[in-house]
């Protein structure tokens, strides 16, 4: 699933291109909104709010979209191949006179009310890279349930938004505990800088077309996701891996077993298959 930064990326990508113009092209794929038609509006913003798109038109009318595991927005130039995907998993095409947006694969779409958006994104907490960012209230949010994963309270876009499955890991590596940690266990230092720490994260990669969280720490682009069973930078030591999630939503989750306390599940799923192994 797109990450705050990915999200942030798409929608500037969005904005450069049909912010100020009137729409010349206008076409929902999708039953709901088959007969909407935004030809002859202007395009006011595009905006992220977390994980969401919010492009707001003329009118009062606002396009929400998300897209969880395999939406993606592509701008193409007038005369440019679409290269996003077969046509069929097109879903919405909005174009200007020099510049068409093509959305694929939307799970979620929908036109509302400008008025509205607070219906779709008024549960968010704090947006990591919105003008609403509080740092305070994130950390308040992610210690209310004391008992709950580190690694689920991060998900959880109610508390703060953005964090996606990398950041999760990556930021559970950086903190030295593991993912399964309670969050109301977590030391008193790491989890002061918890907040400042994935904003810092984030921010630092919204303009990078490769994420990167180690600073380039030898050679490697990331500290622990996708490297098991890979040795940990630090240590030395595998880096494991073990789905993590209430059971309908389980994220693949990667940590080190020496450089993270806390609580890990056994056994650890084999990178790259479907079995099991110990841990």
């Amino acid at each position: 699933m797109p990450e705050g930064d990915t999200v942030w990326q798409a929608a500037k990508r969005l904005h450069d291109a049909l912010a100020g113009q009137a729409l010349t092209r206008s076409d929902f794929r999708v039953p709901k909104y088959a007969t909407a038609d935004l030809t002859g509006r202007r395009v006011l913003d595009v905006t992220p709010r977390g994980k969401h798109l919010l492009t707001r038109v003329e009118g009062g009318l606002t396009v929400h979209s998300h897209l969880r595991m395999d939406g993606s927005w592509k701008v193409y130039a007038d005369g440019q191949r679409w290269t996003g995907g077969p046509a069929h998993q097109i879903r919405l095409i909005l174009g200007t006179a020099d510049r068409t947006a093509v959305g694929y694969r939307l799970p979620v779409l929908e036109l509302l009310r400008t008025a509205d958006e607070q219906r779709v994104v008024g549960h968010l907490g704090p947006d990591l890279l919105g003008p609403d960012w509080d740092p305070d209230r994130a950390l308040a949010n992610l210690l209310r349930d004391p008992a709950r994963p580190l690694g689920e309270a991060l998900l959880d876009q109610r508390n703060l938004a953005g964090i996606g499955n990398v950041y999760k890991s990556e930021l559970c590596f950086l903190l030295g505990v593991t993912p399964w940690l309670p969050v109301g266990e977590l030391p008193a230092a790491p989890a002061a800088k918890l907040p400042a720490l994935a904003q810092r994260l984030l921010a630092a990669n919204r303009e990078r077309p490769v994420r990167r969280t180690t600073g380039g720490h030898r050679g490697q682009d990331l500290f622990v996701y996708g490297r098991a069973p890979r040795p940990c930078p630090r240590c030395g030591t595998s880096i494991r891996v073990a789905d993590q999630g209430d059971g309908s939503r389980d994220r693949p989750t990667y940590w080190c077993p020496v450089c993270q306390a806390g609580p890990a599940p056994r056994p650890a799923r084999a990178a790259g298959t479907g079995r099991r192994r110990t841990a």
